[in-house]
């Protein structure tokens, strides 16, 4: 383990069980046909602090505990599981309290010296906690049930449930809180929603907001109706076979890693202004979501593979979608719906035509797949369709085939870094993290700390894809360091 240069290491202090301090009945919650569109992943959120001043680590470990437990009072699916309700005949949310696994550690490294640029160094394995539920697999074990194919055969039993937790004390006294949640259960504005929840609880033992539960307003229509166009968003999943063998195929540049740029407000502008070319004004997002497309596929004909097809998705937050015209009860029963509420249209080309297209030709490409889904009706659309295969495992279009498939996600738009504050002080550094055993490839913008016009961008990449980035595009794409976040 590095940490510029310096190896660290964590020392595992306690494990310990918070459950809710004001349990719900024990009963079972099933997913919406939204949930059922998410596999069982593991998805992580880690938010770095400076040393809390006039606070001891064991006394901010309590009080983080305790105000874990109320948190968890609201947000009560977090401290059950996701087992087999036989009676249903489906994977449901068991609520039954079980508890959230909390880890408490200490790391000998300072917060500026943390690698940030390269988590797979800094932070998997280290300061995230690991869990065995919801881990994606290889292509040719079951996908859909890792309990079968995974635990006691290829991993170790390691920490479960729906979401686990570790805070470590860093050698400056700083420290990072790690979440790591089961998919199934969260999207991005879920996370954040509980995220700020328990440091609003922790700050002044009230929550600024309510997380709502309720499945009606995710109820498929009678009779369902949906457009064939659902069929070109989402599919049922079919393990793939084992590729042919591919002389050209290098594995090593195929391993998947992670890596974190910023990139400057004045770099964005320039790539909206050239999507923007042809009098079409595409957003920021838009822009760079084409951009990142060519540059998939320039990296992919470097390495010999331009005529292979590359596909670009976009997660749509469909909350807002699904409250139009709903009326203000029904409005904010969806806005504060926990849980997955996304869609993820998307788009393929072959690499070799994606190389000479200019970046405005992408944009439409991209503004073409992403409109399909920005509209109620896709949600609705989307919701009967699911209905209709809810015994099916259900995949996103794109990834249902073994070509190159990359996901774009606007964690930029969740704007919530700054109220991330559970009392000693505002995040130095907030990400989402992205465990190794997952096997998609995914890019999430994300909000600079430092500077509003900026973006940082976590991304998950071959590593072809990554060498071709810091050899073509370095310009652009900054490795995260101290300096920036000024830690």
């Amino acid at each position: 383990m590095e940490a510029n240069g310096k190896s660290f290491s964590v020392k595992v202090i306690d494990n310990a069980v918070v459950h809710a301090n004001d349990p719900r009945n024990d009963h079972w919650l099933p997913f919406t046909n939204l949930d059922l569109l998410v596999p069982p992943f593991d998805v992580g959120s880690f938010f770095c602090y400076k040393k809390p001043s006039q606070v001891t680590f064991p006394t901010l470990v309590n009080t983080l505990k305790a105000s874990l437990s109320r948190a968890l009072s609201l947000y009560y699916p977090l401290a059950g599981e996701i087992l087999w309700n036989a009676e249903a005949g489906e994977n449901q949310f068991h609520c039954n309290n079980r508890g959230v696994d909390f880890v408490e550690a200490t790391a000998d490294v300072q917060l500026k010296d943390l690698n940030l640029y390269n988590p797979d160094e800094s932070i998997e394995g280290k300061l995230m906690p690991k869990k065995l539920h919801g881990v994606l697999v290889v292509q040719d074990l079951n996908l859909y049930n890792p309990d079968e194919s995974i635990e006691g055969k290829l991993m170790p039993k390691k920490l479960h449930g729906v979401l686990v937790v570790q805070v470590t004390e860093l050698k400056c006294g700083g420290l990072v809180i790690g979440c790591m949640f089961d998919h199934r259960a969260v999207d991005g504005y879920s996370s954040n929603m509980f995220i700020l929840s328990w440091a609003d609880i922790t700050r002044s033992e009230t929550s600024s907001m309510s997380p709502s539960f309720g499945r009606d307003i995710f109820n498929p229509r009678c009779p369902t109706t949906y457009s064939s166009s659902i069929n070109d968003v989402f599919a049922i999943f079919k393990p793939p076979t084992k590729p042919g063998h591919d002389q050209d195929y290098d594995e090593r540049k195929h391993i998947l890693t992670n890596r974190v740029y910023y990139i400057e407000g004045e770099h964005l502008k320039k790539v909206k202004l050239l999507a923007s070319e042809k009098g079409c004004r595409r957003s920021t997002l838009v822009a760079f979501t084409s951009l990142f497309w060519k540059i998939v596929a320039l990296s992919m004909d470097e390495s010999r593979n331009s005529k292979k097809v590359c596909h670009m998705a976009l997660a749509v937050d469909g909350r807002r979608r699904l409250s139009e015209g709903a009326g203000k009860e029904k409005e904010k029963l969806v806005i504060s719906h926990f849980g997955n509420v996304l869609s993820m249209p998307s788009g393929a080309i072959r690499a070799q035509e994606l190389k000479h297209m200019c970046l405005s030709d992408i944009a439409v490409k991209v503004h073409e797949f992403l409109q399909t889904a920005t509209c109620k009706d896709h949600f609705l659309d989307l919701i009967d369709w699911v209905e209709e295969r809810r015994s099916l495992p259900l995949v996103a279009r794109a990834f249902a085939s073994t070509e190159m498939s990359v996901i774009v996600s606007a964690g930029h738009t969740y704007q919530v870094m700054d109220k991330i504050d559970f009392g000693w002080g505002k995040v130095a550094f907030g990400s989402c993290h992205i465990p190794s055993s997952r096997k998609d490839c995914i890019v999430m913008t994300l909000p600079s700390p430092t500077n509003n016009d900026d973006w940082v961008v976590y991304m998950r990449m071959p590593v072809q894809t990554i060498n071709y980035i810091e050899a073509h595009s370095n310009n652009m794409f900054k490795p995260l360091n101290a300096d920036y976040l000024r830690i």
